[in-house]
């Protein structure tokens, strides 16, 4: 990797550093509050962070904490983090007819982890336009429903806040009138609010790359690259399995309709929207195991979502598949996957389980909590999920600066703060010493 590629990294650590400081002071002001008082900053950066990152973990009750001002900031945090601040700031450049140079280029396609530096302008394009247009149509499928409850000015708000809060996985939500953090627990039987919400966390948790490819070989499934028919195949089987699960072993006691959209939405949300509509503290332990891993899983890589990634798993059971029936090579619908890319993956895993883990057991013994709501936390932060036990507002300083970490962490991805710190050695000079075997397993 040479010092472009690394000066890249290091430009989109730097744009969400300064977007979530930024989004800080704003939220740090008396007017981003309800009754015109300074938030502590540390909360301020908090919501910031979990707003830029569009994670959704919340220390204040966003709909009657923040002021108007408060949630407009929220949601264009939100917005510029969904996107990503160099797909935003690529956009203004377009808008404006500035010239988009190489430098530009390549840090885009670090950002969207696009595969070439070819096209990066019309992929942007695209991108910005299949965005706007599927949260617009998005707030038109949620309006009735609110415009019922709120009125026209209020509902048309409260659907476009949502319809964006859905499709970039954040989990904000303006819901908690009367009483706090009930997320949308209120329209558990809403069959267009459960089917509106859960469509826009797919569409946006499947990656800009799948939307190319579904728009240029429509049915086609043969013709898309090898990473769209990978996030495909491992989506349909994350919803199947958890469905199956959750609706035979978790909410037996609903209604059968209450219980099939229970079910789906609890298999769809940790994937890593943050929305919920039962309480989860009614799930087992065992069913809090399977969320914390499909938080870990989360959505594809150049989503909206975040997570270890659905690509990033596959590639690391289809090596192990490999392994134990002695393949030399690691294929999947005739293609061969390269070895680094298996090694990326090892990474990324490592990484993330080693810090999820790590973070759960500081925060469990500081809050004096049992370790798997620690670890629902954890996960739900460095997945960027926002889903949480309830804990989350009840955390000390310390805990709240670990979830910060965290979430900065998960947002901007493992591997690419790696890369921004590390300095690379040249491997020119890098002695190749003899190979010797290591008994594993």
């Amino acid at each position: 990797m040479n010092s472009k590629e690394l000066t890249s990294f290091r430009i989109i650590i730097l744009g969400y550093f300064s977007l979530i400081l930024m989004g800080g002071f704003l939220l740090h002001l008396p007017i981003a509050q309800v009754k015109g008082q300074a938030t502590p900053f540390l909360d301020a950066l908090f919501t910031a962070t979990s707003a830029g990152c569009v994670t959704g973990l919340i220390v204040h009750n966003t709909a009657t904490y923040w002021s108007i001002f408060g949630k407009v900031v929220i949601l264009i945090l939100i917005q510029i983090g969904g996107l990503g601040i160099i797909t935003v700031t690529l956009a203004f450049s377009l808008m404006t007819g500035k010239k988009i140079g190489l430098l530009q280029r390549s840090i885009m396609q670090e950002s969207i982890s696009a595969f070439y530096m070819g096209g990066i302008v019309r992929f942007t394009s695209f991108i910005l336009k299949t965005v706007l247009g599927v949260e617009l149509l998005g707030a038109v499928c949620l309006f009735p429903t609110f415009y019922q409850q709120f009125g026209l000015a209020k509902g048309a708000l409260y659907a476009i806040f949502h319809s964006i809060s859905a499709f970039c996985n954040a989990g904000f939500d303006l819901l908690g009138i009367q009483k706090p953090y009930v997320s949308l627990t209120a329209y558990q039987d809403n069959v267009p609010v459960n089917l509106t919400i859960m469509l826009l966390i797919l569409i946006g948790g499947i990656g800009f790359r799948t939307w190319q490819d579904v728009r240029d070989y429509k049915w086609h499934f043969n013709k898309y690259c090898l990473q769209s028919k990978l996030v495909l195949a491992v989506s349909v089987i994350l919803l199947v399995l958890p469905f199956t699960y959750f609706y035979i072993c978790e909410f037996q006691t609903l209604p059968l309709k209450e219980r099939i959209l229970a079910a789906l939405f609890t298999t769809i949300s940790p994937r890593t929207a943050g929305f919920n509509t039962v309480s989860l503290n009614q799930l087992s332990d065992d069913g809090i195991i399977v969320n914390i891993i499909l938080m870990l899983i989360g959505g594809s890589t150049g989503s909206t979502a975040g997570g270890i990634k659905m690509n990033t798993v596959a590639v690391i059971l289809l090596a192990t598949h490999a392994v134990l029936h002695h393949k030399q090579d690691i294929t999947v619908f005739g293609r061969r996957i390269a070895s680094k890319v298996v090694d990326n993956a090892t990474a990324i895993c490592t990484l993330y389980l080693g810090l999820d883990v790590i973070g759960a057991l500081i925060i469990s013994h500081i809050e004096n909590i049992n370790f798997l709501t620690s670890l629902f936390e954890t996960t739900s932060a460095i997945a960027t999920v926002g889903l949480t036990l309830g804990i989350t507002p009840h955390l000390g300083d310390i805990s709240k600066c670990i979830l910060i970490i965290l979430m900065f962490i998960g947002r901007v991805g493992g591997m690419n703060l790696a890369f921004a710190t590390v300095v690379k050695k040249n491997n020119l000079f890098e002695p190749r010493y003899p190979t010797e075997d290591i008994s594993v397993g």
